[in-house]
Parts: C-alpha cells; structure tokens; sequence
C-alpha cells in the first residue's frame, strides 16, 4: 500500500524560522556590543601624546568596575550594585576624619580616581560643600561611568593641579583629602615640603589632612608630615601596601579626656555609615596610641 507523503506543519516550521532569525539578531548585537566595548578600551589606553598625563582604562565584572593605570595595580574600584559605598579598604580607612569633623562644611580632595570618597562625602554629607581637584583630563572623562554626581551648587570638579590649587586657595576646609596617585606612585609635587605646608595653611582650627601613601616613598612623606604638622598619626591598610596619615595643625579636639572613649563619637554614625565602625574605633586607638 503506498505511502502519503508527509506533510510539514506550516505554523511550527515558521515558528522555528522566527525562533532562529531572533537568534540571530541577538547573537549579531552582541558582537556589535563587544566591538564598541572593545574599540573604546582600546581607545582608552593609547598613549596621550599631549600631554603628560597617563590614560587610564577601565575593567568591568558582573559586580565590579575598576579604573586602572596598568594591569598591576587598581587605582579604583565600584561595586555595580551599591556606586556610592567604600569597596575598597584603604577608602575606608580614610573616613576617620568623621571622629573630628563628623559635619564638616567644606572638605578639599586632591585626586578624583573613581570618585570612590567624592561620593561617599557627597551622599553621607549633605551639608558640605566639596572640591575635587584632578590634573588628569582622561580621569575626569570617565566620571560618569563611576556615578561621579554632576557639578551643582555644593560640589564641584576643578581640572588642574593639586599643589597650585592648595597654595592658592582662599577658602580653609575642615578636611583635606590627598589621594592623588599616577603610575608612578605619589606625584613629586605633592609630597614636597612646601605642599605639605600649604595644606596646614589651608586647614581651619581644628581641620584634618588625610594622606594615602604607598609604595617605597610612604615612610619618608610620613616623615616630612610630622615635620610640618603638630600631630600626625597612620593607620595600615592592605597589608601594609596602604599608608593612611592623619595630620592636625594642633591637638585635635576629641583627644581631650572626657571625649576620649569611641562611645563618645560611634552613636553619632547614622546607618548608612555604620560599616565604618571599625576604621572609627582603629583611628582612636591609634591617636591615643602614646608618641614619642
């Protein structure tokens, strides 16, 4: 008896036509989504031949984006879901300014990276008016892949030279922030004496400078901070591949004895800040630490 022959299911053999062409068409943006990522990271680690300054890259992960000078080192790092927290430790260690100045009124930053501290004082204080100053045009570039909030009437991105704009500043700030790094390590120009003395000048009674310091040059700048400054101490981030100075133009306040104990300032933390605690309870041990 002979066979019919089969018949093919016209509705299925075009949904399988429609299943493949969408396959397709996502399989195509991708490549052309990789293509632009690629060809923008590329871009960005050509050599700048302008100018002096290094051309950063940026990696990202699933959690992560980071900014980076070479493939060694991270300058920077923000996690994707939560762009306004600390990721990093030595980021952290930084805030220990809130135990002298938990409401300053302008704070000064010498070095923008990721905007990792240029957010974190932008969101946790919301009464501070805030300078960031960076010297590095490709830095600035890339502010709004790292969430850096637009400049508005409190906060305030200023390209230029770190060392120019502390020796020139007509304001004094409650808290001055020195996070400036390039390939290289610390920029000659700011780890001099004279930058170091005009950052003292440019601190308001009672004022904090906070450092970060690696590499093999930490100890002697720590050294030429303790020349300039009435006090100074130094916290140990990252095994040790961390610096982090504090200096005061004269004995902090909250080193006098009815405020000396960390209940004093920890209530003081709001939740958001509450994963500071630790970095606030190591910064009063170390500045009742005894010093010769």
């Amino acid at each position: 008896m002979p066979t019919q022959p089969r018949t093919r299911n016209p509705i299925r053999g075009g949904a399988l036509r429609l299943i493949r062409y969408d396959v397709g068409v996502r399989f195509l943006r991708f490549l052309r989504r990789l293509r632009e990522r690629l060809s923008r990271r590329r871009t960005a680690v050509a050599p700048d031949a302008s100018s002096e300054n290094y051309v950063p890259f940026v990696r990202e992960t699933l959690r992560h984006k980071s900014l980076h000078f070479s493939s060694s080192e991270t300058q920077s790092l923000m996690l994707k879901a939560f762009p306004f927290s600390l990721a990093e430790e030595y980021t952290r260690a930084m805030t220990g300014f809130l135990v002298f100045q938990p409401r300053p009124r302008r704070i000064a930053m010498i070095g923008l990276g990721g905007g990792s501290l240029a957010k974190f004082c932008y969101r946790e204080l919301p009464d501070a008016r805030i300078d960031v100053v960076e010297i590095n045009p490709h830095v600035v570039a890339l502010r709004d892949e790292f969430h850096v909030p637009p400049d508005d009437a409190r906060f305030r991105v200023v390209p230029g030279d770190g060392a120019d704009f502390v020796k020139r500043a007509r304001r004094r700030y409650d808290v001055l922030l020195v996070d400036a790094y390039t390939r290289d390590g610390v920029p000659p120009n700011l780890s001099t004496p004279a930058f170091l003395d005009d950052c003292r000048r440019a601190l308001r009674d009672g004022g904090v400078l906070v450092m970060n310091l690696s590499g093999a040059r930490a100890h002697p700048i720590a050294d030429r901070l303790a020349d300039v400054f009435a006090v100074t101490f130094a916290l140990s981030e990252n095994r040790g591949a961390n610096r982090i100075v504090y200096a005061f133009r004269s004995e902090p306040a909250i080193a006098a004895p009815e405020h000396a104990r960390p209940p004093h300032v920890l209530p003081q933390l709001p939740v958001s800040q509450m994963y500071l605690m630790p970095v606030i309870v190591r910064v009063h041990a170390a500045l009742h630490r005894p010093r010769a």
